[in-house]
């Protein structure tokens, strides 16, 4: 029996990729019909928008961007539609005016630079269609793994065919159960999830420096995430999981509890000094342990 559900699997395909990207490690995993082609075609997918979106390559469209004031390009325009979207509906929380921001935050933590950003940024931007112009430097990267994860899982759908893409901590729609990492540096998960919602888990023990992490909230002026960690599974895609993850690390308890049970389509796991707080529906996506 065994033999003929191996044989199942090979006749069909089974394939994976594993890859840097986005300063993180990204796996996919496709299985069906012609899951090799498909596993590529996401590696490949993931590596061209990481070169459009990174901020952090001079050659890239948001840098072009960040220094001219005006590009051209599809991706950057659809993410700066949904970071503006994100903006109006967290009252500034979420603010992609924060390029300048995000980049001393980066040298801070890589030990380039003796102290962390002190103020922020305000700034006016536009979209026309694939045309984007603004008057101040724009921090993406809230929205720019979300975004890779959903369209290099676009490339893994199919006839026969299923597959899912993870990136670091955030996953599009996972096809089996998956673990939510402990943020303790042990490795016994926090939760198992079994969901058809994208995933997305932020907070600062993965990257931080005497006390200062990526997290931050411009209404506030106040850097570093409030909790331990967050995980988010959003119903929309794995661009809304990323923003709202990110949203809710910055803000402090209540207001984030807040906002996860208001938000449609939207669950959440707040790990807040060792206590979890769940929206009312997040267990519904949980595997009972």
């Amino acid at each position: 029996m065994m033999g003929s559900l191996a044989s199942l699997t090979e006749r069909l395909g089974d394939a994976r990729r594993e890859f840097d990207c986005c300063d993180t490690m990204f796996r996919v995993h496709a299985t069906g019909v012609r899951a090799d082609t498909a596993a590529t075609a996401a590696r490949d997918t993931a590596e061209s928008l990481e070169a459009q979106l990174n901020a952090f390559d001079e050659a890239s469209a948001v840098s072009h961007l960040n220094r001219d004031g005006a590009v051209v390009n599809e991706h950057v325009a659809r993410a700066v539609r949904r970071g503006l979207e994100y903006n109006d509906r967290t009252g500034g929380v979420f603010d992609i005016h924060q390029g300048r921001v995000e980049q001393e935050c980066k040298r801070f933590l890589r030990g380039d630079s003796d102290t962390p950003p002190t103020d922020f940024d305000t700034g006016t931007v536009r979209v026309s269609g694939s045309r984007v112009t603004t008057d101040v430097e724009l921090d993406l990267n809230g929205l720019a793994k979300g975004y890779i994860v959903d369209r290099a899982s676009e490339t893994l759908t199919g006839l026969g065919r299923r597959g899912f893409v993870s990136g670091g901590g955030d996953l599009s729609p996972p096809t089996g159960p998956v673990a939510i990492e402990s943020p303790y540096g042990d490795d016994t998960p926090l939760k198992i999830l079994d969901t058809d919602w994208s995933v997305a888990t932020s907070g600062g023990y993965r990257r931080s420096r005497n006390g200062t992490d990526h997290i931050y909230d411009p209404t506030t002026e106040s850097l570093g995430s409030r909790h331990d960690s967050v995980t988010v599974v959003a119903r929309r895609d794995c661009m809304e999981a990323d923003a709202l993850a990110t949203t809710l690390a910055a803000l402090s308890l209540d207001d984030a509890r807040e906002v996860a049970a208001e938000w449609d389509g939207l669950e959440a796991l707040i790990v807040h000094d060792g206590i979890f707080h769940t929206t009312g529906g997040f267990d519904s996506h949980v595997i009972d342990t």
